[in-house]
C-alpha cells in the first residue's frame, strides 16, 4: 500500500507538466493555423485582384536582326574601316576593294559610249546625204527621160539611129534603177533613226547601260554599312580576295532589339497584341526596368518548328505543356540609355488587364532597319556621267557632274 501511494505521488507532477505543456502548445498551433489561413486568404485575394491580370516568364531572351555584309563585286581588300565591337553609322565605309581594275573598265566603257554617240550622229547625218542622193538620181532620171523623148520625136526623120534610141532607153532604165537604189538606201538608214534622237538611240542606250554598270562597280568597291549598329563579327582581312556574296561582317542594329518570350500555352488565353510588358534584364538585375508591348505571337510552338518535331501518334504519349514565342517591342529611348545585347536572359511580365486587342497581328509594322537609302545616290551619279559624255560628243554644253563622282 505504501509503494502504491509512492507511485501515485511520483506520477502526479508528470501529468501536471504534461497538462501545462498542452495548454501552451494549443495557442501556438492555433496561431500558426491562423497565420497560414491568413496567408492563404491573402494569396487568394491577391490573385483575384492582381495576380490573375499578369503573366510572366523567365524563358525569354533579347533578339535582333543580324545584317550580313557581303560585297556586290569581286576584288582584293585594301582597307578595313571597322572591327568587332565598333559602332558604325549608316553609310560608313566598312571595307574598300582595289579600285584600279574597275576604273580601267569604266574608262573603256566611257570611250565606247562616246564612239556610239558619234556613230549615231553619223547615221542621222547620212539621212541628209542619202536624201540629196535621191534628189540627184531623180534629176538624172528626168534628164534621161528628156533625152529619150527628144530622140523619139525625130526618130522618123532619120536623124537618130536605132542604136542611139536604144542607148537612151537604157539610160532611162539605168536612172530608174539608180533612183530606186538611192531610195532604198535612204529608207534603210531612216529605219535606224526613225522615232529616236541621238541620246535615245538603242546603240547609245546600250553603251550608256554599260557605263552605268561600270560606274556602279567602281562605287561598290567601297562596302558601306546599310544601317547603323555594332559590328558583331568580322571575317575579312587586308589582302584577301573576295567574290560577290562572301560574308565579310555581321552588323547588329543595337537600337532596334526586341524580346522573344516563350510563354506556356495555358498563359496565352488572355494575351493580346498591344498589351504592356515589364521587362527586367539579368545584366542589370532589378535596378533597370524596361517597358514594351506585345507586337506579335508565334505561328506555332517551338517544338513544331524544331529539326525533329515530336511524333505523338504512339500509345505511350505523355502530354507536355508547349511554349509559344511572343515578340515584345522595347522602348528605343530605354534601349539607348541602357543598351542590351542579343541573347541576354530576360524576365517578362505581361499586363493582361486590357483584352480588347487581337491575338494575331493584322498589319506589318516595318522597323527602321528594314530599309536603307545608302545606295540611292549611285544611280543618279551614273546618270549624270552618261549625260555629260553624250553632251560632250554632241557638241553641246555638258551638265555639271555630281560631286565625288569618279571619271
Amino acid at each position: 500500500m505504501t509503494q502504491t501511494n509512492a507511485t501515485q505521488e511520483n506520477d502526479a507532477p508528470t501529468a501536471a507538466s504534461a497538462r501545462q505543456r498542452g495548454s501552451v502548445r494549443r495557442p501556438a498551433l492555433i496561431l500558426v493555423a491562423l497565420v497560414v489561413l491568413a496567408v492563404a486568404i491573402g494569396a487568394i485575394v491577391y490573385w483575384m485582384l492582381v495576380g490573375r491580370y499578369y503573366e510572366d516568364t523567365d524563358d525569354a531572351y533579347v533578339n535582333g536582326r543580324v545584317v550580313t555584309i557581303t560585297p556586290q563585286v569581286g576584288g582584293t581588300v585594301v582597307a578595313i574601316g571597322a572591327d568587332e565591337t565598333d559602332t558604325v553609322a549608316s553609310g560608313q565605309m566598312l571595307v574598300r576593294l582595289d579600285p584600279n581594275d574597275a576604273h580601267i573598265d569604266l574608262m573603256g566603257r566611257e570611250a565606247q559610249l562616246a564612239q556610239a554617240v558619234r556613230e549615231t550622229r553619223t547615221l542621222y547625218a547620212n539621212n541628209d546625204v542619202l536624201q540629196a542622193n535621191v534628189e540627184l538620181r531623180q534629176a538624172e532620171l528626168e534628164r534621161a527621160n528628156d533625152d529619150l523623148r527628144r530622140r523619139r520625136s525625130v526618130q522618123g526623120e532619120g536623124v537618130v539611129s536605132d542604136e542611139e534610141l536604144r542607148h537612151a532607153e537604157l539610160g532611162v532604165a539605168s536612172a530608174n534603177a539608180a533612183l530606186a537604189s538611192a531610195r532604198q538606201q535612204l529608207l534603210s538608214n531612216r529605219s535606224f533613226t526613225a522615232g529616236t534622237q541621238v541620246a535615245t538611240h538603242p546603240n547609245v542606250l546600250a553603251a550608256a547601260a554599260r557605263v552605268r554598270e561600270s560606274y556602279l562597280a567602281v562605287k561598290r568597291g567601297e562596302i558601306v554599312a546599310p544601317v547603323g549598329g555594332q559590328i558583331a563579327r568580322r571575317n575579312v582581312q587586308v589582302g584577301q580576295r573576295l567574290v560577290p556574296g562572301t560574308p565579310v561582317m555581321a552588323l547588329v542594329p543595337m537600337e532596334n532589339l526586341w524580346v522573344d518570350a516563350n510563354f506556356k500555352e495555358v498563359q496565352l488565353e488572355n494575351m493580346r497584341i498591344g498589351q504592356p510588358v515589364k521587362v527586367i534584364a539579368d545584366v542589370y538585375g532589378g535596378q533597370v526596368e524596361f517597358h514594351g508591348k506585345i507586337i506579335g505571337m508565334g505561328a506555332g510552338t517551338g517544338a513544331a518548328f524544331s529539326l525533329l518535331p515530336a511524333q505523338n501518334a504512339t500509345g505511350n504519349w505523355i502530354k507536355v505543356v508547349q511554349r509559344v514565342p511572343v515578340r515584345i517591342a522595347l522602348d528605343p529611348k530605354e534601349l539607348h540609355d541602357h543598351p542590351l545585347r542579343v541573347g541576354l536572359s530576360i524576365r517578362a511580365t505581361v499586363d493582361v488587364h486590357n483584352r480588347d486587342g487581337a491575338q494575331v497581328s493584322t498589319h506589318n509594322e516595318s522597323a527602321p532597319d528594314n530599309r536603307t537609302d545608302v545606295y540611292e545616290g549611285s544611280d543618279r551619279e551614273a546618270d549624270a556621267l552618261v549625260e555629260r559624255i553624250i553632251a560632250s560628243n554632241l557638241a553641246r554644253p555638258a551638265p555639271v557632274l555630281a560631286a565625288g563622282a569618279p571619271h
